[in-house]
Protein backbone atom coordinates (compact mmCIF):
# COMPACT_ATOMS: atom_id res chain seq x y z
CA UNK A 1 0.00 0.00 0.00
CA UNK A 2 1.47 3.81 -0.73
CA UNK A 3 0.46 7.24 -0.98
CA UNK A 4 -1.34 7.32 -3.68
CA UNK A 5 -4.82 8.89 -3.69
CA UNK A 6 -7.86 6.63 -4.33
CA UNK A 7 -10.33 7.57 -6.82
CA UNK A 8 -13.88 8.73 -5.28
CA UNK A 9 -16.16 5.90 -4.80
CA UNK A 10 -18.46 5.28 -7.54
CA UNK A 11 -21.82 3.14 -7.41
CA UNK A 12 -21.32 0.48 -4.49
CA UNK A 13 -22.19 -3.02 -3.86
CA UNK A 14 -24.06 -4.19 -0.38
CA UNK A 15 -22.33 -1.02 0.83
CA UNK A 16 -22.39 0.11 4.78
CA UNK A 17 -20.60 3.14 6.48
CA UNK A 18 -18.61 2.65 9.38
CA UNK A 19 -17.83 5.33 12.14
CA UNK A 20 -14.32 5.09 14.17
CA UNK A 21 -14.44 6.54 17.45
CA UNK A 22 -10.82 6.84 18.78
CA UNK A 23 -11.19 7.88 22.33
CA UNK A 24 -11.24 6.42 25.76
CA UNK A 25 -11.24 7.02 29.27
CA UNK A 26 -8.89 4.34 30.41
CA UNK A 27 -6.99 2.82 26.85
CA UNK A 28 -6.95 -1.39 27.72
CA UNK A 29 -3.32 -2.28 27.41
CA UNK A 30 -3.98 -5.14 25.09
CA UNK A 31 -5.91 -3.68 22.59
CA UNK A 32 -5.15 -3.15 19.21
CA UNK A 33 -7.47 -0.84 17.61
CA UNK A 34 -6.83 2.83 16.84
CA UNK A 35 -7.42 4.67 20.63
CA UNK A 36 -6.56 7.16 22.50
CA UNK A 37 -6.68 9.01 25.70
CA UNK A 38 -9.90 11.28 25.93
CA UNK A 39 -9.39 15.37 25.45
CA UNK A 40 -12.40 17.46 25.44
CA UNK A 41 -10.86 19.93 23.34
CA UNK A 42 -8.99 16.99 20.71
CA UNK A 43 -12.75 15.39 20.80
CA UNK A 44 -14.02 19.26 19.33
CA UNK A 45 -11.28 18.59 16.73
CA UNK A 46 -12.49 15.32 15.87
CA UNK A 47 -15.73 16.00 15.67
CA UNK A 48 -15.29 19.06 13.14
CA UNK A 49 -13.55 17.16 11.08
CA UNK A 50 -15.50 14.01 10.52
CA UNK A 51 -18.58 16.34 9.65
CA UNK A 52 -15.88 17.98 7.10
CA UNK A 53 -15.24 14.21 5.80
CA UNK A 54 -18.75 13.72 5.55
CA UNK A 55 -19.28 16.96 3.12
CA UNK A 56 -16.08 15.66 0.91
CA UNK A 57 -17.67 12.78 0.13
CA UNK A 58 -21.44 13.83 -0.21
CA UNK A 59 -21.74 14.89 -3.65
CA UNK A 60 -20.39 11.09 -4.53
CA UNK A 61 -22.34 9.09 -2.94
CA UNK A 62 -25.66 10.90 -3.61
CA UNK A 63 -28.84 8.71 -3.85
CA UNK A 64 -26.91 5.48 -2.57
CA UNK A 65 -28.47 3.41 0.18
CA UNK A 66 -26.38 2.31 2.90
CA UNK A 67 -27.62 -1.66 4.73
CA UNK A 68 -25.65 -0.33 8.02
CA UNK A 69 -23.76 2.27 9.85
CA UNK A 70 -21.10 0.42 11.73
CA UNK A 71 -19.82 2.77 14.74
CA UNK A 72 -16.59 1.53 16.79
CA UNK A 73 -13.42 2.53 18.48
CA UNK A 74 -12.28 3.76 21.51
CA UNK A 75 -15.50 4.05 22.90
CA UNK A 76 -17.63 5.59 21.14
CA UNK A 77 -19.87 6.80 23.72
CA UNK A 78 -17.35 8.38 26.23
CA UNK A 79 -18.93 11.75 24.48
CA UNK A 80 -21.92 10.52 23.72
CA UNK A 81 -23.54 13.70 22.64
CA UNK A 82 -20.85 14.48 20.44
CA UNK A 83 -21.67 10.77 19.10
CA UNK A 84 -25.26 11.31 18.87
CA UNK A 85 -24.48 14.94 17.29
CA UNK A 86 -22.10 12.85 14.85
CA UNK A 87 -24.87 10.25 13.77
CA UNK A 88 -27.46 12.61 13.30
CA UNK A 89 -25.12 14.62 10.78
CA UNK A 90 -24.74 11.39 8.90
CA UNK A 91 -28.56 10.78 8.71
CA UNK A 92 -29.43 14.25 7.18
CA UNK A 93 -26.40 13.56 4.55
CA UNK A 94 -27.34 10.34 3.67
CA UNK A 95 -31.21 9.30 3.96
CA UNK A 96 -31.27 5.68 3.38
CA UNK A 97 -29.02 4.03 6.17
CA UNK A 98 -30.66 0.71 7.12
CA UNK A 99 -29.02 -0.79 10.87
CA UNK A 100 -27.04 1.44 13.19
CA UNK A 101 -24.66 -0.34 15.34
CA UNK A 102 -22.65 1.20 17.90
CA UNK A 103 -20.23 -0.49 20.31
CA UNK A 104 -20.05 0.03 24.07
CA UNK A 105 -17.91 0.30 26.86
CA UNK A 106 -19.91 -1.24 30.12
CA UNK A 107 -18.90 2.23 31.98
CA UNK A 108 -20.18 4.21 29.28
CA UNK A 109 -23.78 3.65 28.67
CA UNK A 110 -25.65 4.85 31.50
CA UNK A 111 -29.85 5.56 30.77
CA UNK A 112 -29.55 9.06 29.42
CA UNK A 113 -26.88 7.96 26.93
CA UNK A 114 -28.76 5.04 25.98
CA UNK A 115 -31.93 6.93 25.44
CA UNK A 116 -30.58 9.48 23.11
CA UNK A 117 -28.80 6.19 20.74
CA UNK A 118 -32.62 4.63 20.62
CA UNK A 119 -33.90 8.17 19.98
CA UNK A 120 -31.70 9.02 16.87
CA UNK A 121 -32.31 5.11 15.37
CA UNK A 122 -29.61 3.21 16.80
CA UNK A 123 -30.92 -0.16 16.46
CA UNK A 124 -27.75 -2.56 17.59
CA UNK A 125 -25.16 -2.92 20.07
CA UNK A 126 -22.47 -4.20 21.26
CA UNK A 127 -21.07 -4.41 25.05
CA UNK A 128 -17.43 -5.27 25.89
CA UNK A 129 -18.01 -6.94 28.80
CA UNK A 130 -14.94 -9.27 28.16
CA UNK A 131 -15.03 -11.22 31.46
CA UNK A 132 -17.12 -11.47 34.20
CA UNK A 133 -14.53 -12.20 36.47
CA UNK A 134 -13.29 -9.55 38.69
CA UNK A 135 -9.95 -11.50 39.08
CA UNK A 136 -9.75 -11.75 35.13
CA UNK A 137 -10.85 -7.92 34.87
CA UNK A 138 -7.90 -6.76 36.79
CA UNK A 139 -5.95 -9.07 35.30
CA UNK A 140 -6.40 -7.45 31.71
CA UNK A 141 -6.69 -3.97 33.47
CA UNK A 142 -10.35 -3.20 32.13
CA UNK A 143 -12.02 -0.47 34.28
CA UNK A 144 -15.28 -2.03 35.28
CA UNK A 145 -16.13 -5.01 37.36
CA UNK A 146 -18.14 -7.55 36.88
CA UNK A 147 -21.32 -6.12 38.07
CA UNK A 148 -21.06 -2.98 35.96
CA UNK A 149 -21.01 -4.85 33.15
CA UNK A 150 -23.70 -7.46 33.89
CA UNK A 151 -26.25 -4.24 34.96
CA UNK A 152 -25.30 -2.68 31.99
CA UNK A 153 -26.48 -5.37 29.65
CA UNK A 154 -29.53 -5.92 31.99
CA UNK A 155 -30.16 -1.91 31.32
CA UNK A 156 -29.38 -2.27 27.72
CA UNK A 157 -31.90 -5.14 27.45
CA UNK A 158 -34.62 -3.74 29.01
CA UNK A 159 -34.80 -0.83 26.37
CA UNK A 160 -36.15 -3.04 23.60
CA UNK A 161 -33.04 -2.70 20.89
CA UNK A 162 -33.34 -4.74 17.93
CA UNK A 163 -30.27 -6.65 19.10
CA UNK A 164 -27.74 -7.02 22.26
CA UNK A 165 -24.55 -8.76 21.58
CA UNK A 166 -21.83 -9.04 24.51
CA UNK A 167 -18.46 -9.78 23.78
CA UNK A 168 -16.74 -11.73 25.98
CA UNK A 169 -13.00 -12.84 25.67
CA UNK A 170 -11.19 -16.29 26.33
CA UNK A 171 -7.39 -17.63 26.26
CA UNK A 172 -6.45 -14.47 28.38
CA UNK A 173 -3.38 -14.79 30.52
CA UNK A 174 -3.90 -17.46 33.28
CA UNK A 175 -7.50 -18.01 32.55
CA UNK A 176 -8.68 -21.08 33.33
CA UNK A 177 -11.57 -23.26 31.56
CA UNK A 178 -14.09 -23.40 34.31
CA UNK A 179 -13.08 -19.34 34.38
CA UNK A 180 -14.24 -19.22 30.53
CA UNK A 181 -17.53 -21.63 31.02
CA UNK A 182 -18.91 -19.22 34.06
CA UNK A 183 -18.46 -16.27 31.90
CA UNK A 184 -20.24 -18.15 28.67
CA UNK A 185 -23.23 -19.78 31.22
CA UNK A 186 -23.53 -15.82 33.01
CA UNK A 187 -23.83 -13.97 29.65
CA UNK A 188 -26.00 -16.78 27.38
CA UNK A 189 -28.23 -16.87 30.95
CA UNK A 190 -29.03 -13.18 30.82
CA UNK A 191 -30.72 -14.08 27.45
CA UNK A 192 -28.73 -11.93 25.43
CA UNK A 193 -29.36 -12.02 21.62
CA UNK A 194 -25.67 -12.86 20.65
CA UNK A 195 -22.70 -13.67 21.78
CA UNK A 196 -18.77 -12.86 20.49
CA UNK A 197 -16.28 -14.40 21.72
CA UNK A 198 -12.09 -12.81 20.88
CA UNK A 199 -8.94 -14.77 21.79
CA UNK A 200 -6.68 -11.82 22.56
CA UNK A 201 -4.93 -10.32 19.85
CA UNK A 202 -1.48 -9.65 21.77
CA UNK A 203 0.15 -7.56 18.96
CA UNK A 204 3.13 -6.43 18.96
CA UNK A 205 2.02 -3.07 18.68
CA UNK A 206 -0.40 -2.54 21.40
CA UNK A 207 0.32 -1.40 24.89
CA UNK A 208 0.73 -4.77 26.25
CA UNK A 209 3.09 -6.09 22.76
CA UNK A 210 5.06 -2.54 23.82
CA UNK A 211 6.42 -3.96 27.27
CA UNK A 212 5.94 -7.50 26.24
CA UNK A 213 7.61 -9.60 23.49
CA UNK A 214 5.14 -11.92 21.70
CA UNK A 215 7.61 -14.20 23.29
CA UNK A 216 6.44 -13.07 27.09
CA UNK A 217 2.87 -12.59 26.62
CA UNK A 218 1.60 -16.40 27.72
CA UNK A 219 -0.14 -17.87 24.46
CA UNK A 220 -2.95 -20.75 25.68
CA UNK A 221 -2.27 -24.19 24.36
CA UNK A 222 -4.28 -25.50 21.66
CA UNK A 223 -6.18 -27.88 23.59
CA UNK A 224 -6.89 -24.73 26.03
CA UNK A 225 -8.63 -23.05 23.17
CA UNK A 226 -10.44 -25.99 21.82
CA UNK A 227 -12.32 -26.65 24.86
CA UNK A 228 -13.42 -23.21 25.13
CA UNK A 229 -14.25 -22.81 22.16
CA UNK A 230 -16.69 -26.39 21.86
CA UNK A 231 -17.94 -25.44 25.42
CA UNK A 232 -19.30 -22.30 24.14
CA UNK A 233 -21.00 -24.31 20.96
CA UNK A 234 -22.46 -26.76 22.50
CA UNK A 235 -23.67 -24.59 25.80
CA UNK A 236 -24.60 -21.54 23.12
CA UNK A 237 -26.63 -24.23 20.72
CA UNK A 238 -27.96 -26.12 24.21
CA UNK A 239 -29.96 -22.23 24.82
CA UNK A 240 -30.86 -21.50 21.35
CA UNK A 241 -28.40 -19.59 19.87
CA UNK A 242 -26.91 -20.94 16.63
CA UNK A 243 -23.38 -20.19 14.97
CA UNK A 244 -23.35 -17.25 12.89
CA UNK A 245 -19.34 -16.83 12.69
CA UNK A 246 -16.77 -18.09 13.43
CA UNK A 247 -16.46 -16.65 16.66
CA UNK A 248 -20.48 -15.69 17.20
CA UNK A 249 -23.81 -16.87 18.33
CA UNK A 250 -27.21 -15.57 17.36
CA UNK A 251 -31.05 -16.37 18.27
CA UNK A 252 -32.06 -17.35 14.77
CA UNK A 253 -35.05 -15.10 14.39
CA UNK A 254 -32.74 -12.14 15.58
CA UNK A 255 -30.52 -9.62 13.78
CA UNK A 256 -26.57 -10.58 13.44
CA UNK A 257 -24.66 -7.91 14.96
CA UNK A 258 -21.04 -7.63 12.99
CA UNK A 259 -18.96 -5.15 11.40
CA UNK A 260 -17.63 -7.13 8.68
CA UNK A 261 -20.81 -8.14 6.40
CA UNK A 262 -20.54 -5.07 4.13
CA UNK A 263 -19.37 -5.78 0.63
CA UNK A 264 -18.30 -1.94 0.07
CA UNK A 265 -18.23 0.37 2.92
CA UNK A 266 -17.03 4.00 3.79
CA UNK A 267 -15.28 4.88 6.51
CA UNK A 268 -14.80 7.95 8.38
CA UNK A 269 -13.07 9.05 11.08
CA UNK A 270 -8.90 8.54 12.00
CA UNK A 271 -7.78 5.08 11.38
CA UNK A 272 -11.26 4.04 9.40
CA UNK A 273 -10.81 1.94 6.50
CA UNK A 274 -12.36 1.72 2.74
CA UNK A 275 -13.22 -0.28 0.32
CA UNK A 276 -14.90 1.01 -2.69
CA UNK A 277 -14.28 -1.66 -5.03
CA UNK A 278 -11.84 0.37 -7.11
CA UNK A 279 -9.36 1.02 -4.04
CA UNK A 280 -9.09 0.15 -0.63
CA UNK A 281 -7.63 2.52 2.12
CA UNK A 282 -6.98 3.86 5.54
CA UNK A 283 -7.13 7.10 6.86
CA UNK A 284 -4.29 8.27 9.13
CA UNK A 285 -4.29 7.04 12.69
CA UNK A 286 -3.64 10.62 14.27
CA UNK A 287 -6.38 12.72 15.35
CA UNK A 288 -4.05 15.92 15.34
CA UNK A 289 -3.20 14.95 11.51
CA UNK A 290 -6.54 13.51 10.63
CA UNK A 291 -8.06 17.19 11.42
CA UNK A 292 -5.53 19.32 10.38
CA UNK A 293 -5.69 17.50 6.39
CA UNK A 294 -9.63 18.24 6.47
CA UNK A 295 -11.51 19.94 4.88
CA UNK A 296 -9.25 21.15 2.11
CA UNK A 297 -8.16 17.08 1.13
CA UNK A 298 -9.51 13.36 2.09
CA UNK A 299 -7.30 12.33 5.39
CA UNK A 300 -5.98 9.38 3.19
CA UNK A 301 -2.70 7.40 4.80
CA UNK A 302 -2.09 4.36 2.45
CA UNK A 303 -4.43 3.00 -0.33
CA UNK A 304 -3.87 0.45 -2.75
CA UNK A 305 -6.22 -0.66 -6.15
CA UNK A 306 -8.54 -3.33 -6.04
CA UNK A 307 -8.38 -5.81 -8.82
CA UNK A 308 -11.66 -7.46 -9.80
CA UNK A 309 -9.86 -11.39 -8.73
CA UNK A 310 -8.74 -9.89 -5.21
CA UNK A 311 -12.00 -8.70 -4.55
CA UNK A 312 -13.40 -11.97 -5.46
CA UNK A 313 -11.61 -13.29 -2.64
CA UNK A 314 -11.84 -10.62 -0.13
CA UNK A 315 -15.17 -11.27 -0.46
CA UNK A 316 -14.63 -14.95 -0.38
CA UNK A 317 -12.71 -14.49 2.96
CA UNK A 318 -15.46 -12.64 4.64
CA UNK A 319 -17.94 -15.30 3.45
CA UNK A 320 -16.02 -18.24 4.86
CA UNK A 321 -15.70 -16.22 8.30
CA UNK A 322 -19.64 -16.04 8.06
CA UNK A 323 -19.48 -19.58 7.18
CA UNK A 324 -21.63 -20.07 4.28
CA UNK A 325 -20.57 -19.19 0.47
CA UNK A 326 -23.44 -19.34 -1.97
CA UNK A 327 -23.12 -18.96 -6.10
CA UNK A 328 -26.04 -17.46 -5.87
CA UNK A 329 -25.02 -14.49 -3.78
CA UNK A 330 -21.55 -14.46 -5.28
CA UNK A 331 -23.30 -13.67 -8.82
CA UNK A 332 -25.62 -11.09 -6.92
CA UNK A 333 -22.08 -9.15 -5.88
CA UNK A 334 -20.59 -9.86 -9.63
CA UNK A 335 -22.62 -10.42 -11.85
CA UNK A 336 -24.76 -12.83 -13.40
CA UNK A 337 -21.96 -14.69 -15.38
CA UNK A 338 -19.69 -15.10 -12.21
CA UNK A 339 -19.00 -18.20 -10.97
CA UNK A 340 -18.13 -19.39 -7.55
CA UNK A 341 -16.90 -22.52 -8.34
CA UNK A 342 -14.75 -21.21 -11.62
CA UNK A 343 -13.26 -18.90 -9.80
CA UNK A 344 -12.56 -21.12 -6.31
CA UNK A 345 -13.56 -24.28 -7.09
CA UNK A 346 -10.32 -25.40 -6.72
CA UNK A 347 -9.75 -24.49 -3.01
CA UNK A 348 -13.71 -25.02 -1.50
CA UNK A 349 -13.88 -28.63 -3.09
CA UNK A 350 -10.89 -30.28 -1.48
CA UNK A 351 -11.91 -29.46 1.60
CA UNK A 352 -14.95 -31.62 1.36
CA UNK A 353 -13.64 -35.29 2.06
CA UNK A 354 -11.37 -33.50 4.93
CA UNK A 355 -15.03 -32.84 6.88
CA UNK A 356 -14.21 -29.15 6.39
CA UNK A 357 -16.86 -28.46 4.52
CA UNK A 358 -20.18 -29.33 3.37
CA UNK A 359 -22.08 -28.88 0.16
CA UNK A 360 -25.42 -28.47 -0.74
CA UNK A 361 -26.49 -27.79 -4.19
CA UNK A 362 -24.65 -24.02 -4.89
CA UNK A 363 -23.87 -23.48 -1.37
CA UNK A 364 -20.27 -24.20 0.22
CA UNK A 365 -20.93 -24.46 4.26
CA UNK A 366 -17.96 -24.75 6.86
CA UNK A 367 -18.41 -27.38 8.96
CA UNK A 368 -17.91 -27.63 12.94
CA UNK A 369 -14.53 -28.71 12.37
CA UNK A 370 -13.83 -25.99 9.29
CA UNK A 371 -14.91 -23.33 11.82
CA UNK A 372 -12.32 -24.29 14.60
CA UNK A 373 -9.46 -24.43 12.18
CA UNK A 374 -10.76 -21.01 10.52
CA UNK A 375 -11.03 -19.75 13.94
CA UNK A 376 -7.46 -20.56 14.42
CA UNK A 377 -6.46 -19.47 11.08
CA UNK A 378 -8.13 -15.77 11.26
CA UNK A 379 -6.31 -15.09 13.97
CA UNK A 380 -2.71 -15.87 12.77
CA UNK A 381 -3.76 -13.61 9.92
CA UNK A 382 -5.44 -10.63 12.27
CA UNK A 383 -1.70 -11.04 14.09
CA UNK A 384 0.36 -10.89 10.56
CA UNK A 385 -1.67 -8.21 8.10
CA UNK A 386 -3.36 -6.22 10.44
CA UNK A 387 0.14 -5.89 12.68
CA UNK A 388 1.99 -4.54 9.14
CA UNK A 389 -0.70 -2.29 8.13
CA UNK A 390 -1.82 -1.01 11.63
CA UNK A 391 1.97 -0.88 13.08
CA UNK A 392 3.13 1.26 10.36
CA UNK A 393 0.19 3.42 10.30
CA UNK A 394 0.12 3.98 14.35
CA UNK A 395 3.34 4.97 14.13
CA UNK A 396 3.09 7.73 11.36
CA UNK A 397 0.68 9.34 10.11
CA UNK A 398 1.77 9.69 6.48
CA UNK A 399 3.66 6.67 5.77
CA UNK A 400 5.31 6.30 1.98
CA UNK A 401 4.70 2.70 2.17
CA UNK A 402 3.37 -0.56 4.16
CA UNK A 403 4.15 -3.81 2.71
CA UNK A 404 1.76 -6.64 3.31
Amino acid sequence: MSRRLPKWPGRLTVPGLYLHVPFCKNPCPYCPYNRIKYDEGLFMAYERAVKEEIDLYGPYLDGQAFCSLYIGGGTPTVNWRGLVSIVCYLQERFQKIGDICVELHPGSMEVDCLSALKDIGVTMLSIGVESTSDVVLKRIKRSHDARVALEAVKRSMRMGFKSVNVDLMFALPGQTLPEWEHDVKTVVGLGVDQLSTYPMFSFPYSDLGKSNSLQQVEHPSHCRVKSMLEFTDKHCEENGLQQCTVWSWVKPWKGKFSSITRHHFIGFGPSAASMTGADFYVNTFDVKAYATKLPSARPVAVSMPIQRRLEMAYWLYWRIYELEASSEEFRRVFGSNACLDAEFGHLLRPLIPMGLVNRTNDTYRITKSGAYWIHRLQNEYSLSYINHLWGRCRKEPWPEEVKL
